[in-house]
């Protein structure tokens, strides 16, 4: 298949982009800087761009298959970076009669009333990062809303040293220290898994079982 990988050199993107490969698809790498990825591959294509910039989402989109989006927050915490670029995206994937969206968030804090973890959950969202999180939120509704087929994967649901693939109920933190430990890889994996598996299609995996 032919992937678009936007967010292609965060940690996640990353890992899809290299685990693709491997599988035998055809890889756009989309990022501001697609160098760090420092992987050469003669089905790997890296595409220089900004997903603010609409037009050159559009490009890179031409005579693609499936858009994987693993966007970051970047250096802002507005939220201009990963909703506004997110709904870019759909924008553009509509203008390409693409349908098939698979979209990694990290939203997935859970539901885990009276735990330890629920309280940090809501400390550190609630006061820390709440930009971010509302952010989160509002790309998880354009998703929802954009009429696409669309995946939602939430890689805080991934804990380090489960099977891979595996979500897990409530926040992901340790009983110790109430940190999250995520395996990019496993996320990688589960999302390349959508390509040809539709189980989860229309669903946020960490809220439908």
């Amino acid at each position: 298949m032919k992937l678009v990988v936007f967010g292609a050199t965060g940690n996640v993107g990353q890992q899809v982009v290299k685990q693709a490969l491997e599988q035998g698809h055809e890889v756009i790498a989309f990022a501001r800087n697609p160098l760090k990825l420092q992987i050469k591959h003669p089905k790997l294509q890296l595409f220089q761009g900004d997903v603010m910039d609409s037009a050159r989402v559009e490009q890179a989109l031409q005579g693609q298959d499936i858009v994987v989006c693993t966007l970051g927050s970047g250096k802002k915490l507005s939220g201009k970076v990963r909703s506004q670029g997110t709904q870019n995206i759909i924008e553009a994937m509509k203008k390409c009669a693409m349908k098939r969206l698979i979209c990694q968030t990290t939203l997935g804090v859970g539901e885990s009333w009276g735990s330890l973890n629920f309280y940090w959950k809501y400390i550190m969202f609630g006061f820390i990062l709440r930009k971010v999180f509302a952010d989160h939120q509002i790309q998880e509704d354009m998703v929802q809303n954009s009429g696409l087929d669309w995946t939602i994967i939430r890689p805080a649901a991934f804990i380090e040293g489960e099977l891979t693939g595996q979500y897990r109920h409530g926040f992901p933190g340790t009983d110790k220290t109430s940190t999250l430990t995520i395996n990019h890889a496993d996320v990688a994996d589960f999302i390349l898994k959508q390509l040809v598996d539709d189980f989860y299609l229309y669903q946020a995996p960490s809220l439908s079982y």
